[in-house]
């Protein structure tokens, strides 16, 4: 079958940070529409997955675009599962995807609709087809069809069963229903034009016999529609106005029009391209993202490095930015790569709005304040955002022993290094200004505990600040929050993880450190009832959400993204 594949064109860079205006060639046509009363002005759309994997940042883009164009013209929006492949189809598809859509902010209501709702129907038109003389069962196999589907600038060759009369060709098509011939033994193909320079208006199928268990239907069918036919079909029952797909579909157009035409339907819904997002460093094919999923590249759909809604949902990226991301992406007709960065920046802008600050140190460093009194406990008061006094405060505790990052201290620092050394001093996030005095080294020299003295006027209010170039986190050591911080990054290492040589796996981009474990973590005990989902920004480190894995006992925190914006500074170079 032939595909339309757009050439792809340089890679998105620079584009506005802020998000444009909802103008675009899809919502300028529908207003052309509405203004000339085409379909009484009535706009209804739809998103009709097919429910044989997880929803990725591809559809997140169509989501937002279908529901959005109703709601910004008063219209309606289906959700429909496109259920015609039952050998691929399961029923936790099926609910991730409900999920998937609800998480992004956008509700169907009564309109929830499964390509098999319409299957009778479908079938019905398919018997109408046969008796207009547009459709005939064909016995060739598939091998067989590829051979007579001939060559592009080149004609194919009719089926030997393609003038069976009318009669015959309903008698045999009831009996593929009926179950009496074997998988694969016939298909029911459209009589269209074998000559025709669009493959996809040669002759193709509109129904195949397999048996295979259906998630809603179950055993009913042992016939099942091709996606193009059932999809015109369905398009058509649901009134849908504007059927908004993506560019691989353009070649499909003149056969979903035929499907539409041939049969005389009420409704001539208007189908219209858009390009998919590609993002780089991100597959979003389904093939590619099932064998990372079974080969266990990955823990499993969700997992966070995934691009699927379930893993950059466990990721910690708000929904609301993910929307943000597609609406400054736009709606284009030619296909363009979207640099990662500006998904980046987008998810970092709305996370420093919204997520609450707390400390974690993820490689501990023991540090013993000599010149605090044993027993003393004193609780400081940080805010939970420095911009949003609304969200109030937290109590930090303060004792004897706390933990640094092991980054946070060197024994021989260089010149610029404003941190902790021998001799040194530090201010503590929201603390007392810290001296190292003494260091404790193990037998190859690494330091494991250092000897600091206090200013104990730093922790006075009354006191003119001192000041001092460093100030790093920590967390007491009597008071910290055991966890386990996952810190992941991009799963490929090139931008495009396609670009392999000729007989090579795009699996060999597999970036090695896409995940690295911080075991040990101590976080401040004021997040230590944060429910699954909730999202931090652990000073000096990054944004972090708590994960599923989370128990009593230990806390586990997914890195959603780190604090450096490479596409902030990228843009103000320009």
């Amino acid at each position: 079958m032939a595909l339309h594949r757009p050439a792809r064109s340089p890679t998105v860079r620079a584009m506005s940070t802020e998000a444009a205006p909802k103008n675009d060639f899809i919502r300028e046509l529908i207003r052309a529409d509405i203004a000339g009363g085409v379909r009484a002005g009535r706009v209804q759309t739809r998103f009709p997955p097919e429910p044989n994997g997880f929803l990725h940042i591809g559809h997140a883009k169509s989501i937002c675009l279908n529901f959005g164009l109703a709601s910004d013209f008063g219209g309606s929006c289906f959700l429909r599962f496109d259920d015609t492949n039952p050998a691929t189809e399961e029923e936790l598809f099926i609910r991730s995807i409900q999920e998937d859509v609800r998480w992004l902010g956008f509700e169907w209501g009564e309109r929830l609709r499964y390509a098999s709702d319409y299957f009778e129907a479908i079938y019905q038109h398919a018997e109408k087809l046969v008796e207009r003389g547009l459709a005939f069962v064909c016995e060739l196999s598939a091998e067989q069809m590829r051979d007579y589907r001939g060559l592009p600038g080149q004609p194919g060759k009719e089926s030997p069963w393609r003038d069976r009369s009318v009669a015959e060709n309903l008698d045999l098509f009831r009996r593929m229903r009926a179950g009496e011939f074997p998988d694969g033994s016939r298909t029911l193909r459209a009589k269209i034009d074998m000559a025709s320079p669009n493959f996809n208006l040669r002759d193709p199928v509109l129904y195949r016999i397999k048996r295979e268990h259906h998630p809603k239907t179950g055993d009913a069918w042992c016939i099942y529609p091709m996606y193009d036919y059932a999809h015109a079909l369905s398009d058509a029952f649901e009134r849908t106005t504007h059927s908004v797909c993506t560019l691989e579909f353009e070649d499909h157009r003149p056969l979903y029009d035929w499907c539409v035409r041939s049969l005389e339907l009420d409704e001539s819904p208007q189908q219209i391209e858009f390009a998919r997002l590609e993002v780089t460093y991100l597959v979003t094919s389904k093939r590619k993202l099932k064998e990372l999923v079974l080969e266990g590249h990955v823990s499993g759909w969700d997992d966070p490095r995934m691009p699927t809604l379930a893993g950059l949902r466990r990721r910690g990226v708000p929904p609301e930015a993910l929307r943000d991301f597609c609406d400054r992406v736009g709606v284009a007709k030619n296909q363009s790569t979207v640099e990662i960065e500006l998904f980046d920046h987008v998810t970092r802008e709305h996370l420093d709005r919204s997520a609450k600050r707390a400390m974690c140190v993820l490689d501990p460093l023991e540090v013993v304040i000599e010149t605090w009194p044993e027993g003393e406990v004193r609780e400081l008061e940080a805010p939970w955002h420095p911009t949003r006094p609304e969200l109030g405060t937290r109590k930090v505790p303060l004792s004897r022993r706390i933990y640094i990052e092991q980054s946070d201290f060197m024994l021989d620092p260089p010149k610029k290094f404003f941190r902790l050394g021998p001799g040194r001093e530090v201010r503590l996030r929201y603390g007392a200004i810290l001296k190292c005095e003494r260091v404790e080294t193990d037998e190859a020299g690494k330091p494991v505990r250092l000897y600091c003295s206090h200013d104990p006027a730093s922790l006075d209010p009354s006191v003119e600040p001192r000041k001092v170039k460093g100030v790093i986190h920590w967390v007491s050591a009597e008071h910290a929050l055991p966890c386990e911080v996952r810190l992941y990054d991009r799963l490929f290492s090139k931008p495009d993880p396609s670009d392999v040589p000729e007989g090579e796996d795009y699996k060999r981009n597999l970036n090695p450190g896409s995940l690295e474990i911080a075991a040990g973590a101590l976080a401040e005990p004021s997040i230590g009832a944060a429910e699954v989902g909730a999202s931090f920004q652990f000073e000096r480190t990054g944004y972090f959400v708590v994960d599923r894995d989370s128990s009593a006992d230990k806390r586990v925190y997914n890195r959603t993204i780190g604090l450096r914006d490479s596409w902030a500074k990228e843009q103000a170079k320009d």
